[in-house]
């Protein structure tokens, strides 16, 4: 497990669990997405949306389109047609890995004017530039964002990604460049434009809870992240998640998995399932409450590996952990997204 993962756990301690629905609750999850493609204007943000209906075709017998949930709940997706694309700018794209890191992660910062609306927990799909080796163009690549929905200026006109740099050798052994990644840490400040890593939705669930002030939200329950990394060197917004932590001692706890360095008393690298192992019987005591959320983004194994902790656990309690774990899903208190 090299590359970088996350998991996080959120409870809430207030009698009611509104505080972590509102912050956490996989309704905000939805995608919209956005397409960049070489245009005469330069790199155009491109976003599908749902038609609207116009005079003359109200006047015809249609059916009624079915509302999305997530419409449905204030949650704006696909506004843009892929035919009629939105112009953003590059404001920020800086490297946030030190040099003994094993590879580059960049955090950027678009431009929006507020024409993006989005939620925190949501996706922006990207197309790089160019065609693929067929001449067609590339494919979606869905980025998790990484800023919460007021942005990282607050002012609600931009939206953030945390993008690794995806490059290795194939089994031919020549290197091969990732082609939206690349695409994107390689974008200049003021380039016009239309990853991610685990760590980006829970940096935008994080500066919500933490970093903001909001007159109908107040997060009063406890969020507490693993973080997992191979170097320290690799450490994501370190300095933030600990302000964080200075911020909020009670609200948030912070536990990092640093693979390459760490090990545990049985002298095994420090994976997040590894840490997690070290906090398993309260994990567990929290996973039983109808307020905790989980929420886990990164590597496929890393779930694997926490299945194996909670399968134990739960069996001393006469429980298949499979079966709890869908009774989980079916109450969006556990949420995936692994690779």
């Amino acid at each position: 497990m090299a590359a970088m993962t996350a998991a996080a756990v959120s409870l809430s301690s207030s009698p009611a669990k509104a505080n972590a629905a509102a912050a956490l609750s996989p309704s905000s999850c939805s995608h919209f997405l956005a397409y960049p493609r070489r245009s005469a204007a330069g790199r155009a943000m491109r976003v599908q949306v749902s038609t609207t209906e116009t005079a003359e075709a109200a006047a015809a017998p249609v059916k009624k389109a079915k509302i999305s949930k997530k419409q449905d709940e204030g949650v704006v997706t696909n506004k843009y047609k892929p035919v009629e694309p939105y112009v953003g700018r590059c404001l920020l794209n800086t490297r946030i890995t030190g040099d003994n890191a094993p590879g580059e992660t960049w955090h950027m910062v678009f431009s929006t004017e507020g024409e993006l609306p989005y939620r925190e927990g949501q996706s922006i799909g990207v197309i790089a530039d160019g065609v693929d080796k067929n001449g067609k163009p590339h494919k979606v690549r869905l980025y998790s964002i990484a800023s919460s929905a007021i942005g990282d200026f607050g002012d609600s006109k931009t939206v953030s990604l945390c993008v690794k740099r995806l490059v290795y050798t194939n089994d031919q052994g020549e290197i091969v460049k990732g082609v939206c990644s690349n695409f994107l840490c390689d974008l200049k400040p003021g380039s016009e434009l239309a990853t991610g890593t685990g760590i980006a939705p829970f940096r935008s669930f994080l500066w919500k809870m933490f970093f903001e002030e909001h007159d109908d939200y107040k997060y009063t329950g406890l969020a507490w992240l693993f973080l997992g990394v191979p170097t320290s060197d690799t450490l994501l917004y370190k300095e933030e998640l600990e302000k964080m932590k200075e911020i909020a001692p009670h609200n948030f706890r912070l536990d990092f998995a640093v693979s390459r360095e760490q090990t545990n008393a049985a002298g095994e690298k420090m994976y997040i399932q590894t840490r997690m192992a070290e906090y398993k019987e309260e994990l567990w005591e929290l996973l039983k409450k109808d307020n905790t959320y989980v929420y886990m983004c990164g590597l496929k194994g890393m779930e694997k590996g926490i299945d194996e902790i909670m399968t134990d656990l739960a069996a001393k309690d006469g429980i298949d952990w499979f079966e709890y774990k869908k009774k989980l899903k079916k109450g969006e208190q556990w949420n995936v997204e692994v690779y």
